[in-house]
């Protein structure tokens, strides 16, 4: 029984440290300095994720 139960705390871990990087980034997206920069964390995060941005 306790197998199920790690995966699921994988996953939980997973899907938070997901959405801190999400957070960042978007974080980073809007506080860039420049337009050029602002396009390039575009994207790098829509080649990484294509839900993002």
């Amino acid at each position: 029984m306790t197998k199920p139960m790690n995966n699921i705390a994988a996953k939980l871990r997973a899907r938070r440290a997901e959405a801190r990087t999400r957070r960042a980034l978007n974080r980073a997206i809007d506080t860039a300095a420049t337009a050029t920069v602002r396009q390039e964390l575009i994207a790098i995060s829509q080649a990484r994720h294509t839900h993002m941005r």
